[in-house]
């Protein structure tokens, strides 16, 4: 069990955005695809790039450097030139607020 991390107020990541949280060990990013909140790692497993403004297709998140596509869902990567897939979080709004919950 993790814990939770707020990340910004119900309803400012609009559909097709993002929000970043960020910690002492990792970045996650957090978009809203047509309502439902996905939270992943903010790195490309292919060359450490940031996922974060890379386009949203449906529920997968475009590398914007090399293209490489990741299931926002499962963190599966979906194309080469990635393989591993990102992690992935729990992501829950309360008392308004959107939170996600990172491991200790």
């Amino acid at each position: 069990m993790g814990k939770w991390h707020d990340v910004t107020a119900e309803g400012d990541i609009k559909p097709g955005g993002f929000a970043l949280l960020e910690t002492d060990d990792l970045t996650a990013a957090v978009f809203n695809v047509d309502g439902t909140l996905y939270a992943i790692e903010d790195v490309c497993t292919h060359d450490g790039a940031e996922l974060a403004g890379g386009p949203v297709v449906g529920d997968q998140v475009v590398c914007p450097r090399h293209g490489a596509r990741f299931c926002l869902r499962t963190g599966r990567a979906l194309t080469p030139p990635a393989y591993a897939a990102v992690q992935t979080f729990p992501v829950r709004t309360r008392e308004g607020r959107i939170e996600v919950e990172l491991p200790d």
